[in-house]
């Protein structure tokens, strides 16, 4: 689902840029990728996370989706150089890829799965279209952050099976996304990277 006006005025804070930063330093600390790889986002909004997850990991191709079309329209609009030249930002859904299997390196998340109605098959799409071998680095959100009672009435999130550390960490486990050590969470959120290997 399309986010709301004080969550898209959050996104393209630069407040969420510098998260943003932090995160594309802990991806690059934890698992990185050879120049070159082929890189998906889903849900890259106004194309500030692409610029920040490209510029640490030189991708031969990156491609940003998003449901809102105003959101595609601005990300492709951010040309900074020859650069982005790799890079397209097309419009689409996290539940239902337009990809063939196994067609990228690496997929990002920027706290996106927990906006998605059917938030398991977004895994699953996830876990499709990585290579074996290809990593999953996502930052996600957990209920008592978004769904407490003041942010419940400012932001739009699904609310019915949503999800929490267990669940998550289960769905990723059910279609063979292995989490590597070192990951943070807490009672609010969750940081990591998850490796594609055969499902179990």
């Amino acid at each position: 689902m399309e986010v709301n006006w004080p969550e898209r005025f959050y996104c393209r804070s630069f407040v969420r840029k510098i998260a943003q930063w932090r995160e594309v330093s802990y991806f690059r600390a934890t698992h990185p990728i050879p120049p070159g790889a082929r890189v998906l986002e889903i849900g890259c909004g106004d194309g500030g996370g692409a610029g920040i997850f490209a510029r640490r990991f030189a991708p031969s191709l990156y491609h940003g989706l998003d449901v809102d079309p105003a959101m595609v329209k601005v990300a492709a609009g951010r040309r900074q150089g020859p650069d982005w030249d790799n890079r397209l930002f097309v419009l689409g859904d996290a539940e239902r890829l337009p990809y063939p299997d196994a067609a990228f390196d690496a997929v990002v998340n920027f706290g996106i799965i927990h906006h998605l109605p059917d938030w398991r098959r977004g895994v699953a799409e996830v876990a499709r279209v990585l290579r074996p071998g290809g990593a999953f680095y996502f930052e996600e959100i957990y209920p008592p952050l978004y769904a407490n009672p003041l942010f419940r009435i400012i932001l739009a999130h699904p609310r019915e099976n949503r999800f929490h550390g267990p669940e998550f960490r289960a769905a990723l486990a059910d279609e063979g996304l292995t989490l590597l050590p070192g990951f943070h969470e807490s009672c609010l959120f969750i940081l990591g990277v998850a490796i594609k290997t055969a499902r179990p």
